[in-house]
């Protein structure tokens, strides 16, 4: 049977705005279906968590942190977030919907690109990653699947924050060696230890861009853990070796994004677009417009085309031969007397000679083997080398140490010191400082367990004290913020005050009786709380208007996410009054009282004779609990 005729998401309403119409996509933590925002009346995209990871409260905090965050990313090349949520354990992502297909579809349309279109695509790639980099996320997840071209060309980077979220509810079965990503683009830094920064998305960027130039990933293999070994393990290739027509530059940019240590990568996406635009440049690439899925009829190109060929200019290196009929110069035969003139020369030549070896030798055991130290202090080290060479002392560097007044890698103190008088030869010992020694606290710290980042902090040599304050976004007992915040640098002993989360402040109840349903409901949900919902007859309250809440707005400030009881109304209870004309007294009145009402009668001359009055009459509404006054005769 199809799965979209058993999917029970469809058809569901997400926290009473947004309704679930059509399956899209299924992943192993997620599903993402189109849909439609009821207030709004405009198409959007729902991405709903898997219920095994939604059942998860930690995971679905920081799902709904993350999103909030990547909600905040406001640029053209990222899928926007509109909104988040759970409803009846359905943690949910909605989404700007894009029309047109990923990157995946394109290359197993095309196979590879040309350089100039992977350029195009990788382009606003790295704009979008950049606007994230810039705000303090990282994707953790950039593949084909994720770089969606909508149907006019325009490329959007999808999935912002959710990755990082998914990435940090693994950590907690990271003993259950589950890995979340796609194994064929993380970094070696993810696959060894989970951690990622704004260079695991360089390194996953710059697979991306071999696998656009050649038309496959740089690793294959049978199972996944092949696949990591090799990215760990292994440097990926130039995309030129496999592909000669790629240009140079731009296959050694990709080598450049997907080195295996970290640092040797562009420092983030903005750096490899700049170094990108850099290398367009110098190859003068042309600038095509970004390539979406063609017609299945379109036809081939010529027998024998090469769509990536690029011409090339030859080098010649060597020592060029004469020209021809050129022949070369003979050296002339001496005559007898040159011989004689230079045999003088080279009789005074030993003379010369042997008077300077003496006079040298006299200079060597006298002041001549001996010189003075040079001024080393604040040169660099390759320039204290060549100073040191010059003056001939051996020059030879102990374990460098901070400073705080000389830069990284500059001489602060030499053994002998600065003008010592030393025989050549000697060796001198410098001393280069490290620069300042300073101290930071890691901003993935923020958002952990206070005793897993007092752990953390442990070995620095800083100050720590603690206070509280309510947080959002934050768990109570979490770290919320840090004084200095994270990433400022820190001296030894310096103060540093760590924030602890108390959760959400208190919120006060508002008032909502005599508001109308929906607006009631709202009211509560934008104070952050939540809402059950009941219904009752009144006599006095209008239908759909609130009657009673609980808890009352003159309670004291409540917890976020307490929920309000809302009494509605729905209007005054009236019932039928069934007709007993005709009927014995005693059957009328147990008629009566049966439907709700209560009975004042009058016999006339009887005790129990027929009703002949009746009021209100048989077949009109009237209130439950109303009074019907009955006349019977004898």
């Amino acid at each position: 049977m199809d799965a979209t005729l058993t999917d029970s998401m469809l058809g569901v309403v997400l926290d009473g705005r947004y309704r679930v119409d059509d399956r899209l996509a299924d992943g192993g933590m997620s599903t993402v279906y189109a849909g439609t925002d009821l207030r709004l009346e405009r198409t959007v995209a729902v991405k709903v968590m898997s219920p095994s990871l939604g059942g998860n409260p930690t995971f679905v905090d920081r799902f709904s942190r993350e999103a909030r965050a990547a909600a905040r990313l406001s640029h053209i090349n990222v899928v926007a977030v509109f909104d988040q949520g759970t409803d009846n354990g359905h943690a949910f992502l909605v989404m700007e919907f894009v029309r047109g297909h990923t990157l995946r579809d394109l290359l197993a349309e095309r196979g590879r690109l040309t350089p100039a279109e992977a350029v195009a695509v990788l382009e606003p790639v790295l704009a979008g990653l950049t606007a994230a980099h810039r705000t303090g996320l990282v994707h953790r997840d950039i593949k084909p699947e994720n770089v969606l071209i909508s149907d006019d060309g325009v490329v959007k980077v999808a999935d912002f924050g959710l990755a990082r979220a998914v990435a940090a509810g693994a950590a907690a079965t990271r003993s259950g060696d589950i890995l979340i990503g796609t194994v064929a683009y993380l970094s070696p830094e993810q696959i060894q230890s989970g951690a990622a920064s704004p260079r695991s998305d360089v390194y996953a960027a710059g697979i991306l861009l071999y696998e656009m130039l050649t038309g496959r990933p740089p690793y294959s293999g049978e199972t996944a853990i092949s696949i990591a070994y090799r990215h760990v393990n292994s440097d990926v290739p130039p995309p030129g070796d496999l592909v000669p027509t790629i240009p140079l530059r731009l296959s050694e940019l990709t080598v450049e994004a997907t080195r295996r240590e970290p640092s040797g990568r562009p420092l983030d996406a903005g750096a490899f677009l700049a170094e990108l635009w850099d290398v367009r440049t110098d190859i003068d690439l042309e600038r095509v417009a970004v390539p979406t899925l063609r017609a299945r009829a379109a036809t081939p190109p010529p027998s024998g085309a090469n769509r990536d060929t690029l011409s090339q200019t030859p080098r010649h290196t060597g020592t060029a031969a004469p020209p021809a009929g050129m022949k070369r110069a003979t050296q002339p035969v001496a005559a007898p007397r040159g011989r004689r003139r230079r045999s003088g020369l080279i009789a005074l030549g030993l003379v010369l000679t042997l008077g300077l070896v003496a006079g040298t030798t006299g200079w060597w055991f006298g002041s001549g083997r001996y010189t003075e130290v040079p001024a080393l202090v604040a040169l660099t080290e390759d320039a204290a080398v060549a100073a040191a060479q010059d003056a001939g002392i051996d020059l030879t560097f102990t374990e460098s140490v901070f400073s705080e007044t000389a830069p990284s890698g500059e001489v602060i103190s030499t053994d002998p010191a600065d003008g010592a008088r030393v025989v050549r030869g000697t060796e001198v010992v410098a001393t280069v400082s490290k620069g300042p020694e300073r101290f930071t606290v890691e901003e993935n710290l923020v958002g952990e367990p206070l005793q897993q980042v007092l752990d953390a902090l442990a070995d620095t040599p800083v100050e720590v004290t603690q206070t509280e304050a309510y947080d959002d976004a934050v768990p109570a007992g979490s770290v919320a913020d840090f004084d200095p915040a994270a990433g400022t640098e820190l001296r030894r002993g310096d103060p540093l005050t760590i924030v602890v989360s108390q959760g959400p402040a208190p919120v006060a109840v508002p008032e909502v009786v005599g508001l109308e349903r929906l607006e009631a409901v709202n009211v509560l949900r934008d104070g952050h709380l939540n809402v059950n919902q009941q219904e009752d007859f009144s006599n006095d309250v209008e239908p759909g208007l609130v009657i009673s809440q609980d808890p009352t707005p003159d309670v004291e400030p409540v917890v976020r996410g307490t929920t309000v009881t809302i009494v509605v109304s729905k209007g005054p209870d009236l019932v039928l009054v069934p007709d007993v004309d005709g009927l014995p007294l005693s059957e009328a009145t147990a008629t009566l009282e049966a439907a709700g009402f209560v009975v004042d009668s009058t016999c006339f001359l009887c005790s129990d004779g027929t009703v002949t009055l009746q009021d209100p009459g048989g077949g009109d509404m009237a209130l439950r609990g109303s009074t019907i006054s009955l006349l019977a005769t004898f």
